[in-house]
């Protein structure tokens, strides 16, 4: 029934949508489940390109029967399970599945997905290899990977911790800008690179026409999102209460962050 648990039956209707195509909200729609149902069952089990029928039901029995008798949840199970705060744990984990479903429809891999979330939803925003591998319950080889991918979009930051002798890996209020920011620099430098290629072929035959437009179309781009980003961060660092760094000024106050060439 609608809001209930999903059975095999509904598994396999959710895995044959996604293998025609279909978006959450027409899966959920054949279902007659809410759109959320279907987003964390997917998340869950292997996101929209690994999701498998059979193995997401075993997977979610195998859940039920981790819990005690009384309901409470497993002590084995990741940390999110008792949230501080006063947090409902079962709404954060949901919040973490969904916001990992999202991220991969970006075109994130799920562990990349998974490490950014569960650094996005930590209050402190920065861990240790070993403390992501232990909340996602996985390999440190796994957690090696995805910090890695996340350090060169720009997305985290890496810390040394002179205490314990490790690094951390932190989230701030900028790692989007600084994302942003690095995505306007590979716009340009594909502006670049095109145009090359352009004069390379002849400006003038098709091949080289074609070239062309791609490199007028991604120096605009980046124009745009340098343009945007600069109102964006004149708005935030003039928001009440923003936090300061020890020098008094913005995070990420104007000219914190080099600018792309976009000649």
């Amino acid at each position: 029934m609608p809001g209930g648990r999903l059975t095999h039956q509904d598994r396999h209707a959710i895995a044959e949508g996604l293998s025609e195509g279909l978006t959450y909200t027409e899966i959920a729609g054949r279902l007659d489940r809410p759109i959320s149902t279907v987003t964390r069952e997917v998340a869950r089990n292997g996101g929209p390109d690994g999701y498998r029928a059979d193995a997401a039901h075993r997977a979610t029995q195998g859940r039920a029967r981790r819990r005690k008798p009384d309901g409470t949840p497993d002590p084995s199970a990741p940390a999110s399970a008792t949230a501080p705060h006063g947090r409902d744990p079962e709404a954060v984990r949901q919040l973490e599945e969904q916001f990992t479903a999202m991220m991969v429809g970006t075109g994130l891999p799920r562990m990349t997905a998974r490490v950014l979330t569960c650094l996005y939803v930590t209050d402190d925003g920065s861990l240790t290899a070993a403390e992501l591998a232990q909340r996602l319950r996985v390999s440190p080889a796994s957690v090696s990977k995805a910090v890695g991918e996340l350090e060169q979009q720009e997305l985290i930051r890496r810390e040394r911790d002179p205490r314990r002798r490790r690094d951390r890996y932190v989230i701030d209020s900028d790692a989007w800008f600084r994302g942003w920011m690095a995505s306007a620099r590979q716009n340009t430098m594909l502006a670049d690179f095109t145009r090359q290629g352009a004069r390379l072929l002849g400006a003038t035959t098709p091949a080289g026409t074609r070239l062309q437009d791609i490199g007028d179309f991604f120096e605009h781009v980046g124009r745009a999102m340098v343009r945007a980003a600069d109102e964006w961060q004149q708005a935030y660092a003039r928001t009440p209460g923003r936090p300061r760094k020890k020098d008094g000024t913005g995070a990420g106050a104007p000219g914190d962050v080099a600018q792309p060439d976009t000649r």
